[in-house]
């Protein structure tokens, strides 16, 4: 299975060329400024893509997903079930299973935020302990998440991600960590598109599993 993984294209899209594949990852941060009719366009983008399915996780510039989920969805995916949004559940494609999960520890009056400790831990405690690709909008803890010598990703995560091991954790949200790292049995990916200065200047990350 070929798969693609994007994150924080923040309506740069058409500036990325996806690469045919089985299927292709969005992390989140698909939105500029958090409109309905950026995630429709985004949604026709994407029916444009070489890939058999489609799976998009929402991030704290999403708003839609979170104020309007139906319209939301809608604009999304088009009725196109190539098109698939996940939220706190999990899909299988040809024997694969994917798990996405939106939410990033609080922090300013974004979206999908959850408070570390026990509310963001109970988020997580919903990953399947059978996940083999994880797509979260957010770095665990001290994986590819530094922001001026500050780790800024979540500790609750890093903690369900070492019980479950999945294959690979996907994720953005730090754009200025883009890269792939192994850590024992799981592959951890930034696949932020834009980079610090919100530049599209990444390239899409292809795996196969």
């Amino acid at each position: 299975m070929k798969i693609i993984a994007i994150a924080d294209t923040h309506g740069y899209h058409r500036q990325v060329n996806v690469p045919a594949g089985d299927v292709l990852l969005v992390a989140g941060d698909i939105c500029s400024h958090g409109l309905l009719a950026e995630i429709k366009e985004f949604g026709t983008w994407l029916l444009e893509q070489p890939c058999k399915h489609k799976i998009v996780v929402a991030g704290n510039h999403d708003e839609p997903f979170q104020s309007e989920n139906n319209s939301a969805l809608q604009a999304l995916t088009q009725e196109n079930p190539t098109i698939i949004y996940l939220q706190d559940n999990s899909i299988k494609i040809e024997g694969v299973t994917f798990y996405g999960a939106p939410w990033t520890p609080t922090f300013m009056r974004w979206f999908f935020m959850a408070d570390r400790g026990k509310t963001i831990r109970e988020k997580w405690a919903k990953i399947p302990d059978n996940t083999d690709v994880l797509i979260t909008h957010g770095p665990p803890a001290t994986i590819l998440d530094n922001v001026g010598g500050l780790p800024e990703g979540c500790v609750d995560l890093l903690e369900r991600v070492l019980q479950i091991n999945p294959k690979y954790n996907i994720f953005g949200h730090i754009h200025e960590e883009y890269g792939g790292i192994r850590k024992g049995d799981t592959v951890f990916i930034n696949a932020s598109v834009c980079d610090g200065l919100y530049r599209p200047i990444n390239k899409p990350v292809v795996f196969n599993l």
